[in-house]
């Protein structure tokens, strides 16, 4: 069987991400010493990806240091050899059942579906370890068991991921890959018992897809899934210097189009904030005063207000666009099994 032809991602990987990315920078653009990835590149596919950071794959599988890395993109099972890499591919599970977990949120043609890390061990383990290649810290890879992932999907992802193994399937097999159209473009985690109520332990868009807004998807997921079970929360601390920007980018976007929605006399406080949005008064209070639009006045018995005219100002001047990034319309409600279950007996 012919190798499959490798496509470099088309953009630097390395390079820094926009505001909208939840991923740090490659270690060159940190102003501390760099930590020299064990794994030099990363086949992701069809794509050439190079990674950031050191992952902790086991040297009894690929040696301490490991100058090509073949990862598949439906499960993250990964190897060194390129036509073990190749045999996997055509006969990968879910290649043709699509990723794993249940869908919880669907819109524009972007999926959420939930994964126990208990239940997909082994997936969960080998999506961590991929992207610890691309994160500094908060990355579990041993105790998964704990934590449930999120996976956003597409089946239009750009770049694509050339289907070069499936060119080679007869035509009568082509229905049966539908599955193969699904990626997964990035996730977040979170522990399922937080004592801090954290909404989001780790969050990557995986570089190919970054500087896309993903990562506010991911976000506003994560707190709109907080609002559904009623817990108020917010990501785990500290953040990245880079991860503060993505929320404040996130933070600012919400509290600018709740406040700019609700009628001129209407008074909000901070509690009001938290209620509509979901997001911890410790989080409202530091957004808005980096947006400037703060003032030191005594009105209503408050020794501060919000500026709504300076509120307006900082949309326009940031050209924020204040659609929200995830429709709330978009998840799907999950029956309890049984709860549609008629009384037969009167």
């Amino acid at each position: 069987m012919a190798p499959a032809p490798l496509l470099h991602n088309g953009t630097d990987p390395l390079s820094t991400p926009s505001q909208s990315s939840s991923t740090p920078k490659g270690p060159k653009s940190q102003n501390k010493p760099s930590i020299d990835p064990n794994v030099h590149e990363v086949v992701f596919g069809s794509l050439l990806i190079k990674p950031w950071y050191p992952s902790f794959y086991s040297e009894e599988l690929v040696g301490r240091t490991v100058p090509k890395l073949y990862v598949c993109h439906w499960c993250f099972n990964y190897g060194k050899e390129l036509l073990e890499f190749i045999a996997h591919l055509a006969a990968c599970p879910l290649r043709c059942a699509g990723p794993p977990g249940e869908v919880i949120y669907s819109k524009d043609g972007w999926e959420l579906r939930e994964i126990d890390g208990e239940e997909n061990k082994l997936y969960a383990q080998n999506l961590s370890l991929f992207a610890k290649l691309f994160l500094d810290t908060k990355s579990v890879f041993y105790d998964v068991t704990t934590f449930l992932y999120y996976i956003l999907v597409t089946r239009t992802p750009s770049p694509s991921i050339t289907p070069s193994i499936s060119a080679s399937v007869s035509a009568s097999n082509a229905e049966a890959l539908e599955g193969e159209e699904q990626q997964v473009v990035g996730f977040f985690s979170k522990e399922k018992m937080s004592w801090d109520n954290n909404n989001l332990a780790c969050i990557l868009v995986f570089p190919p897809w970054q500087k896309q807004g993903l990562g506010q998807i991911l976000m506003g997921a994560s707190y709109e899934i907080s609002r559904r079970e009623g817990r108020l929360g917010g990501p785990e601390k500290p953040l990245s210097d880079l991860g503060r920007k993505a929320y404040i980018h996130y933070w600012s976007t919400t509290l600018a189009r709740t406040l700019l929605s609700v009628p001129s006399r209407k008074a909000l406080t901070v509690h009001d904030l938290r209620d509509d949005t979901y997001i911890v008064p410790e989080d409202i209070i530091s957004t808005l005063q980096t947006m400037g639009v703060i003032e030191q006045k005594k009105r209503g018995g408050a020794n501060v207000v919000i500026n709504k005219a300076k509120v307006r100002e900082w949309v326009e001047r940031n050209q924020v666009d204040l659609r929200p990034v995830v429709d709330p319309e978009g998840f799907v409600e999950i029956e309890e099994e049984g709860e549609d279950e008629e009384v037969e007996d009167e």
